[in-house]
């Protein structure tokens, strides 16, 4: 069940997603609790004290550090030029990724509280950011609520883990797309992008993004959309 992402198209009549034109979804990384030996325990424990993998990382790997191997395989991660994802202030904002601002409220709770209204134009594109990344914390709540192996330790070796976390994608994809009825989550309509390079390299003569690097020319792009934002809004 490999998936290509579509692009948002220009024009786009969506309250969410119609200012990020050419944004192909949300990017971020999700902790699944295993058991492992206690000689490799410090590799796997996180900043909060307990174990996790991302599929093929271990230890407390920083999103910006995986991301960086991904775009940097050969058979990795590719995001066309001029096209990129939303991702939250732990990246690097860089051409392809998107990030928040940091130092100003972003998480979608912050908004209910005090201050309803954004102050600022970066205020206001981390509000819309956020509202538009909140779809894959969606996505990882699906697939944990429907897998009850991928929310609970595992005492499987770590291999064997990673082939499960797959495993369960790949159905959870299957069955989004083949159920016209999801009894589990209704009518919700997400998926998880799996190994979309594996489509995207075939035959194709698009040119990816090669590097996860800050770049003034990035940071501008930030600037005037956001500026471009809050004075539509």
């Amino acid at each position: 069940m490999l998936v290509t992402p579509q692009a948002v198209e220009e024009g786009s009549r969506d309250s969410t997603w119609k200012y990020f034109q050419g944004c192909l979804g949300a990017l971020d990384g999700t902790y699944i609790q295993l058991q492992v030996p206690a000689v490799d325990k410090p590799r796997y424990r996180s900043r909060k004290g307990s174990a996790y993998v991302l599929t093929g990382w271990e230890g407390s790997a920083a999103d910006g550090r995986v991301l960086k191997d991904a775009i940097g395989r050969e058979n990795g991660l590719k995001v066309p030029t001029g096209s990129y994802y939303l991702c939250d202030g732990g990246y690097t904002n860089c051409e392809g990724f998107i990030a928040s601002y940091r130092g100003f409220r972003y998480h979608l709770r912050e908004w209910v509280a005090g201050r309803r209204v954004p102050q600022n134009y970066k205020e206001y594109f981390n509000m819309k950011h956020a509202k538009g990344r909140n779809v894959i914390e969606r996505v990882f709540g699906q697939l944990k609520s429907r897998w009850a192996i991928l929310c609970s330790n595992s005492f499987y070796p770590v291999e064997t883990q990673n082939m499960i976390i797959m495993a369960c994608t790949y159905f959870h994809n299957f069955i989004k797309e083949n159920m016209e009825y999801d009894p589990v989550f209704g009518d919700e309509e997400y998926i998880v992008q799996l190994e979309q390079i594996t489509l995207a390299n075939d035959g194709g003569h698009e040119v990816y993004i090669e590097a996860v690097e800050a770049s003034q020319a990035w940071s501008a792009f930030r600037e005037q959309l956001a500026q471009q934002m809050w004075l539509e809004c």
